[in-house]
């Protein structure tokens, strides 16, 4: 029975445990203060933060763990089955490789369009389906023009398993625990894309390219058997009853994607051209420092997963765009080891602050039945990243010397940050975070 409408209101309480993101109901604790103490009864304790590890929460973690494994065993083997078994030269490697971003770019609006209309479940399942049959062609390839359209197959599963993915990530976080949702479930994809690469070199040193192509198939198996353990999670029958407009390109992924964009775009080339930079400053390798790029953002999303939420996603944006300008700017104009070091470690912490704030600030306001479409608009802008980065970097190496294209991309970061000052992206005008 309501409250009737003449009545005063209650005084609004401080907190409530999660609700349901239909925000049909929300069921809401309060205590009332008082002030006689001989009664013996305790106060009422706050209650305790919103479950983020629930049975479906850790099996799309580790169905992640299983597929960026299984993708990560491709690296390494990839470049040397086409230069080795084929023999082609840098050009084909160029091709084969760069044609899963191409095919990923496209599909990821696309994506986020049917994970929407069909469920997130769906894309996860079909996704790692695609992938395993894609990598089953690498198996039969005897030429680059029938690897390159397999790696195309890759890219389109690639697409359709990571927005899922993450839309599912959302769906399943606590609203005021989302950065923290998306700092772990990036810890998946670091682990395998570091694990994968060790176990693909281990396998074609004592058994053989078949082995890697293989091995790679039975860990998208298991990331197809676990997803098919989720719910359908399918936003549409969801008990709020609203129905998701299904836009390809969500325009509110559109300024979050273009400044994801400009962040990776620096980190993209200092990965590509840092090997050869730290030989230019007579250092033995890059190892020392892609290790402690890293171990840095590692530690920070799994120790520290909790930072973007406690202090806001757009203050966490702003904070890591900031260190990420820095960081290359340290790296372009202290030409030495100590400065490689100094600006990889800023570096560091700036990417791993990046990534979680900002796709936690992509989907605050968004209606559950329209996440998988902005998931998957600003997802394509890690593609174009990626992709143009080291491209376009090339030319000023060429131009300016490596160490230019560190202070290039912090260029383009730091027009990033510009971009999200002058657009007022993630000011208090949307909900702040949630006390602890």
């Amino acid at each position: 029975m309501g409250r009737p409408t003449d009545a005063p209101a209650l005084p609004r309480p401080r907190w409530s445990n999660h609700a349901d993101e239909g925000d049909r109901t929300v069921a809401i604790r309060m205590s009332i203060p008082t002030d006689d103490r001989t009664l013996g009864e305790a106060p009422e304790e706050a209650p305790a933060r919103p479950t983020l590890f629930t049975p479906a929460f850790i099996t799309v973690a580790l169905a992640e763990l299983a597929y960026f494994t299984a993708d990560g065993m491709l690296l390494p083997a990839l470049p040397r089955y086409v230069e080795g078994p084929l023999a082609r030269g840098n050009v084909a490697v160029g091709l084969v490789v760069g044609a899963f971003s191409v095919a990923a770019f496209f599909l990821r609006p696309w994506a986020g369009r049917i994970a929407d209309r069909r469920g997130r479940r769906l894309l996860m399942v079909a996704g790692a389906a695609l992938f395993a049959i894609s990598v089953a062609g690498y198996v039969v390839a005897t030429s680059v023009g029938v690897l390159f359209g397999m790696r195309l197959l890759t890219g389109a599963g690639e697409a359709l398993f990571f927005v899922g993915a993450l839309a599912a990530n959302v769906d399943l976080a606590p609203a005021e625990r989302r950065g923290e949702a998306f700092s772990f479930a990036s810890l998946a994809l670091y682990i395998g894309l570091g694990a994968g690469p060790f176990l693909s070199e281990t396998l074609i040193e004592h058994v053989g390219f078949r082995a890697v192509w293989v091995g790679a198939i039975g860990m998208a198996a298991v990331a197809i058997a676990l997803a098919l353990l989720l719910p359908p999670m399918r936003p549409d029958e969801d008990a709020s009853g609203a129905v998701g407009r299904h836009r390809l390109i969500h325009p509110a992924g559109l300024l979050p994607g273009i400044v994801l964009a400009a962040t990776i775009w620096g980190m993209a080339g200092f990965l590509t051209f840092v090997p050869l930079y730290a030989l230019d400053l007579g250092m033995g390798g890059a190892g020392l420092v892609l290790g402690l790029f890293s171990g840095i953002v590692v530690v920070i999303r799994s120790v520290g997963a909790r930072i973007p939420d406690r202090l806001g996603a757009g203050r966490s944006t702003r904070i890591a765009l900031v260190l990420t300008t820095a960081g290359l700017t340290v790296i372009g104009a202290w030409r030495s080891p100590a400065g490689l070091i100094t600006g990889a470690t800023i570096l560091g912490v700036g990417i791993a602050l990046f990534t979680p704030a900002l796709f936690a600030l992509a989907v605050e306001g968004i209606p559950a039945n329209e996440r998988g479409s902005v998931m998957g608009t600003v997802s394509a802008f890690l593609d174009v990243g990626f992709g143009l980065g080291p491209a376009t970097l090339g030319f000023v190496a060429a131009g300016f010397g490596r160490g230019g294209t560190f202070l290039a991309g912090a260029a383009v970061a730091a027009a990033g940050l510009v971009l999200v000052i002058a657009t007022n992206l993630g000011r208090p005008s949307v909900s702040a975070p949630t006390e602890t």
